[in-house]
C-alpha cells in the first residue's frame, strides 16, 4: 500500500513538472510570436486593390502551368527623399525576384527603368513612370501586361536604406574597376552629405569590402555602360547582401530588421512574410539578367532616352525561358499587340537591337 502511495505521489509530481514545462513552452512561443509581430509591424503594409492590378486574360493554360511552381515578386527601389512616401515616385530600380519552389533557387531580373513599354491605357513611355502615375498597382499591371506575368505581390524600399543595411552586415565584398572607383567619388560625396557619413572612395580598382555608402554609390553609377551596367551592379550588391545575411547571426539580423523594416512597404501580410522568410534564407541565389535582352536606345524630345525592346514579343519569349524554363512559351495576343505598337511608334523591330 505504501508503494502505491509513493508511486501515485511520484506520478503527480511528474504531471506537475510536465504541466510547468508546457506552460513555459507556451510562454516562450507567445514571446517569440510577440517579438516577431513587433518586428514585422515596422514594415508598412499596403493591401493592393486587385481590381486595379491587371493580368492578361489571354495567358495560355500552358503558360500558367509553366509558372505554377514559381513565385514571382516585384521589387521596386525608390528615392523618396523628396516626398517621404513609398507609395509614389519614379521607381529607379525595378527587379523581378523569381523563386523556384522546387529547385530552391532565386533568379533576379532587372527591368531597365527606361524601357519603352505601355505604362497603362496605351501610354508608351519609360516604364518607371508607372509607379509614379498609379503606385504599385499600376507598376504591377505594367509588368504583367507587357511581360505576360501574373505578379500579385511586391516589396518597395527606399534605395538609400542599402547604406545602413550594408553597414550592419559588416560590408559586402565586391570587385570594382578603376573607372568605377573614379565614378563612385561624386555619388559618395552626395551620399555622405545626405547621411552624415564620412566614407572615403576606393583609391583604385580591386576587390574591397565596401561599406554602405560605397556600395550604394557603386550601385547608382549610371555611366560606364549606362543603365545596363548599372542594373548589373544593383543585382551584384543585392546578391552580396542576401548571401551575407544568410550567414549572419541572430543579433545582426535583429539589428538589420530594426534598421531596414521602417523603409519597406509591401503587399505581404505578416503571415506571408514569415512563410517567405523561412524559405528565402535557405534558398540559393541563381542567375541574374537584365530585360530587355535585345534592345536599342533612342532619344525623344518629350520623354528623353528610352530603351526599346527589339521586339517585345521575342524578348518576352526569352524572359519566360529564363524565368520558368518554358521552351514552349507563346506570347499572348496582348503582348503581340504591345509589341506591334512599339514597332509602329519607334520604327525599331526584331533584328535592330544588340
Amino acid at each position: 500500500m505504501k508503494k502505491n502511495v509513493h508511486t501515485a505521489g511520484k506520478s503527480r509530481k511528474q504531471k506537475k513538472i510536465m504541466l510547468l514545462l508546457l506552460e513555459l513552452l507556451i510562454i516562450l512561443l507567445l514571446a517569440i510570436a510577440l517579438f516577431i509581430t513587433t518586428k514585422l509591424s515596422k514594415i508598412e503594409k499596403n493591401k493592393l486593390d486587385m481590381n486595379d492590378v491587371s493580368i492578361n486574360d489571354d495567358l495560355s493554360d500552358e503558360t500558367k502551368e509553366a509558372m505554377a511552381h514559381y513565385k514571382t515578386i516585384a521589387l521596386f527601389g525608390l528615392d523618396n527623399r523628396s516626398n517621404g512616401s513609398l507609395s509614389k515616385g519614379n521607381s529607379d530600380v525595378i527587379m523581378l525576384a523569381n523563386i523556384d519552389t522546387k529547385q530552391h533557387t532565386i533568379n533576379l531580373v532587372s527591368v531597365y527603368r527606361d524601357s519603352y513599354l505601355d505604362t497603362g491605357n496605351g501610354t508608351y513611355q519609360k516604364c518607371n513612370a508607372a509607379y509614379a502615375k498609379g503606385g504599385p498597382e499600376q507598376a504591377l499591371s505594367m509588368l504583367n501586361t507587357n511581360l505576360d506575368l501574373a505578379i500579385t505581390d511586391y516589396v518597395t524600399v527606399d534605395f538609400n536604406a542599402i547604406i545602413e543595411c550594408v553597414d550592419l552586415l559588416g560590408g559586402v565584398d565586391i570587385t570594382i574597376t578603376d573607372d568605377e572607383a573614379s565614378l563612385m567619388i561624386g555619388y559618395m560625396k552626395e551620399l555622405n552629405e545626405l547621411t552624415g557619413h564620412n566614407s572615403t572612395p576606393p583609391a583604385s580598382g580591386g576587390t574591397y569590402t565596401l561599406d554602405g555608402v560605397q556600395a550604394c554609390a557603386y550601385a547608382r553609377i549610371r555611366y560606364g555602360g549606362g543603365d545596363y551596367r548599372r542594373t548589373e551592379r544593383q543585382r551584384t550588391v543585392l546578391t552580396a547582401m542576401m548571401q551575407k545575411a544568410q550567414k549572419s547571426n541572430i543579433l545582426t539580423l535583429n539589428k538589420l530588421i530594426n534598421a531596414a523594416f521602417g523603409d519597406i512597404q509591401t503587399s505581404f501580410s505578416n503571415t506571408d512574410l514569415l512563410a517567405l522568410a523561412t524559405k528565402v534564407f535557405s534558398y540559393d541565389i541563381g542567375d541574374t539578367t537584365g530585360f530587355p535582352y535585345e534592345k536599342t536606345t533612342h532619344k525623344y524630345d518629350k520623354i528623353g532616352d528610352v530603351v526599346i525592346p527589339c521586339d517585345l514579343a521575342s524578348n518576352v519569349t526569352q524572359l519566360h525561358q529564363f524565368l520558368f524554363n518554358d521552351e514552349n512559351y507563346t506570347p499572348s495576343a496582348t503582348v503581340l499587340s504591345n509589341s506591334q505598337q512599339i514597332i509602329s511608334n519607334t520604327g525599331y523591330k526584331q533584328g535592330d537591337g544588340h
